[in-house]
């Protein structure tokens, strides 16, 4: 394979995962295209970079018009949501309302049902609380950029390790369709969190960053595998939105 035909192939899995992650159009960008496959699971780190970019982007616009950290973070939380199309926190919601099954077949079946349960909504409003008293207490305009980029690539590899981990629990539904990743693709999504967070913080900072994101995914995994055997794009979700909360709490207290 030529270096021109890797190179299209690579910009085909970024499109694909941006594709699969946000409500971007990156459709009309010449990247190509590509399946949602799991190949292009070395890029999710990247899209979460990107989305924790057009986040700090918005705290800072917030800020420019005067709002206080208080106000501003949440409105770049909605942003962030607005960007992935809550794609996270849905996954969150169903996964934690799931835990209320008393089998793996009812906990499938609740995950997949659209209607949210007390437990679905009390993970929501904590997470979302977390997330943005992190932003509030990290304050500054050039930090929040850096904490939520950094927190973005961390949480997206969060998905990605839990992917590697356990075989999807069903054989339909969006997680089974995207495929499981082979170990080597996971270690470069790995490398790929671990060299953005790496780039933007303290070499201590960034292994806490990514510590967190690894802490998620066990957490979560263990949890799935115990309940589901196996994951599901709603177990991503969760692993998503519980890495992003715990790389946001770690930063908040390290960079203030």
């Amino acid at each position: 394979m030529s270096a021109a035909e890797a190179l299209r192939e690579r910009g085909a899995e970024l499109a694909a995962a941006f594709t699969l992650l946000t409500r971007l159009p990156v459709h009309r960008l010449p990247l190509g295209s590509a399946p949602n496959s799991a190949r292009a699971v070395w890029a999710y780190p990247l899209v979460g970079a990107a989305v924790g970019g057009i986040g700090g982007a918005a705290y800072w616009l917030a800020s420019a018009f005067a709002c206080p950290p208080a106000l501003a973070a949440p409105w770049a939380l909605a942003v962030l949501i607005l960007v992935t199309g809550a794609l996270h926190e849905d996954g969150l919601a169903d996964f934690a309302d799931g835990l209320g099954g008393s089998s793996k077949e009812q906990s499938l079946a609740i995950m997949r049902d659209h209607h949210i349960g007390s437990y679905g909504v009390i993970a929501l409003i904590l997470s979302l609380a977390i997330r943005i008293i992190a932003i509030a207490v990290i304050a500054g305009t050039a930090a929040v950029a850096v904490a939520l980029i950094a927190a973005g690539a961390a949480s997206r590899l969060a998905a990605v390790l839990v992917m590697a981990a356990l075989p999807a629990a069903r054989a339909d539904g969006l997680s089974a369709s995207v495929g499981r990743p082979s170990g080597a693709l996971a270690a470069t999504s790995f490398g790929v969190a671990f060299v953005v967070s790496w780039l933007l913080l303290p070499i201590g900072t960034a292994l806490i960053v990514i510590f967190a994101a690894a802490g998620a995914a066990l957490a979560i995994g263990a949890i799935a595998s115990a309940r589901l055997g196996g994951q599901t794009g709603d177990v991503l979700g969760a692993a998503v939105v519980l890495a992003e909360c715990l790389a946001l709490t770690a930063l908040a207290a390290a960079l203030t």
